[in-house]
């Protein structure tokens, strides 16, 4: 007797893993190359910049149990790691600076609870609701005119963690003109980029590497104003065309839809009238993030250098005020919203919940550099690149120190660490090149920000994602050719600047 057919057992379609499992194997690769990778160091002057030539190989102490110890504790040294002041050391029992992300972690929780607030009073929804129906016929004009802005805040200030907290709002309002996920994160995630990477006065960029070469602030502006402007239009023109496609065929888009996200759409009718509260929470929301924007730029070093001190109404807030900001607006708004004290503070925790994976992101990408810092790896990469750009003609030693520089700013996310190290080292060979030294600046910023657009080991990115609800793989193929046209464009403009300049 034939025993009867059975069908064939299905295969369970493979995915790509979620962003915790990336960075749980970036940080594995890291700490076993680290293995390979010998320790170094550059010796540093009185005010912390790395001496030119003085790369030398370090004993390497650090035990097997040491190093996996520092592979055990990767998040926990992500999220409050203390570095020593004098071992450079970081760990979570030791004394001396914080490390860790703990800031960022704790101002994306804050943002969370306010936006959530803000969305509990219904004025955000309505509020959406209403710009969507007066932009339905003109919401190109906005994907621009948001990320002109982002474009300006990136190229003066390094706007870049900041726009963790636009993903709440920009995302429904996205959603609601009929783009997907992707087109919010083209907008926030490049808009911003595309202004760091051509920064002009940002002291956290231009001013670190201007400082470490020994140059004037405004020293190469020309160039990267023209940069901004070709480079920014470039970026939008994407983005654009990126939009228009999905609208027309939302079966082609690249982040995919969630369910409920073509639910959102911009209604053929006109939305209900905002109540008197409504429209006092809108305005409490809008001047949060302006404020915001205000409090963080370092307006003295933007007018008058790197070196200036700040004027008397400065601010200078980071991380922590801004945290107790977001956290002091959720509580105002939720008043004024008249949500009461109950729905006030279910509203924050939830926003706490709906936001702590984005910032346990953050922390993972953070514990990957406490172990390159650990193992003492990065000035041994920064040695092997160093002699590269060594002996070239001017054009292509310009687009040289750009090239080396993308791979260490993979490593390096933080742009003020990766110029204090590197700059020291790149600017002195200008000199032999025959270029001026604001190039070089000009190219290792470029390389920088354009690392940034893409480095699972950033915030920015990581983090941004995570809110957006968008895969990391899908990411990469929507910036991918982007990245392309941002690299032709940038290696002809060091070209031209070294043969101009």
């Amino acid at each position: 007797m034939t025993e009867p057919l059975t069908a064939a057992p299905e295969h369970k379609k493979r995915s790509f893993p979620s962003t915790y499992t990336i960075l749980a194997g970036v940080t594995v690769a890291v700490w076993l190359l680290a293995f390979i990778i010998p320790a170094g160091a550059y010796d540093v002057d009185d005010k912390g910049r790395t001496v030119a030539g003085s790369y030398h190989r370090v004993e390497d102490t650090k035990s097997f149990g040491g190093r996996l110890r520092d592979l055990f504790l990767a998040p926990v040294n992500g999220l409050y790691g203390i570095q020593d002041g004098t071992t450079g050391q970081v760990g979570p029992d030791l004394t001396g600076e914080l490390y860790g992300a703990a800031a960022v972690f704790l101002f994306v929780l804050a943002v969370g609870a306010f936006i959530t607030v803000a969305f509990a009073t219904g004025a955000l929804d309505r509020g959406i609701g209403r710009l969507a129906y007066r932009l339905r016929n003109r919401s190109l004009l906005l994907i621009v005119g948001i990320m002109v802005v982002f474009s300006i805040a990136g190229t003066v200030e390094g706007f870049a963690e900041e726009t963790l907290g636009f993903y709440a709002l920009l995302v429904p309002l996205t959603l609601a003109l009929g783009y997907d996920r992707m087109t919010a994160v083209g907008m926030i995630i490049c808009g911003a980029g595309v202004g760091v990477l051509c920064s002009t006065v940002n002291p956290f960029a231009t001013g670190t590497a201007s400082s470490a070469a020994g140059i004037p602030l405004g020293q190469g502006i020309v160039l990267r104003l023209a940069m901004l402007v070709v480079l920014t239009a470039a970026t939008i023109a994407y983005v654009l065309w990126y939009a228009r496609r999905v609208k027309a065929a939302p079966d082609r888009s690249w982040s995919g839809w969630l369910p409920g996200d073509q639910d959102v759409q911009a209604e053929d009718h006109e939305p209900e009238a905002m109540t008197g509260r409504q429209r006092a929470v809108l305005w409490l929301v809008a001047f949060t993030f302006a404020f915001m924007i205000f409090a963080i730029i370092p307006w003295a070093e933007v007018i008058n250098g790197p070196d200036a001190t700040s004027f008397p109404w400065q601010l200078d807030w980071f991380f922590p005020e801004l945290t107790a900001w977001f956290l002091v607006g959720a509580a105002v708004i939720g008043l004024v919203g008249g949500l009461g004290e109950t729905r006030m503070t279910e509203a924050i925790g939830k926003g706490f919940g709906d936001f702590v994976g984005a910032g346990i992101v953050i922390v993972l990408a953070r514990g990957v550099t406490v172990i390159m810092n650990n193992t003492q790896i990065t000035s041994t990469v920064l040695h092997a690149l160093e002699g590269v750009v060594r002996g070239t003609s001017s054009a292509v030693f310009a687009i040289a120190v750009y090239l080396v520089n993308i791979p260490l700013a993979l490593l390096i996310p933080s742009t003020s660490g990766h110029a204090t190290l590197a700059m020291p080292i790149m600017a002195p060979l200008a000199d032999f090149a025959n270029v001026p030294r604001s190039l070089v600046v000009t190219a290792w910023q470029s390389a920088s920000g354009w690392a940034n657009l893409v480095t699972p080991t950033t915030a920015v990115v990581t983090g941004g994602l995570a809110l957006a609800k968008v895969r990391y793989d899908r990411y990469v193929k929507f910036v991918a050719p982007l990245l392309g046209i941002l690299f032709v464009l940038t290696c002809a403009f060091l070209a031209l600047g070294a043969l101009f300049g």
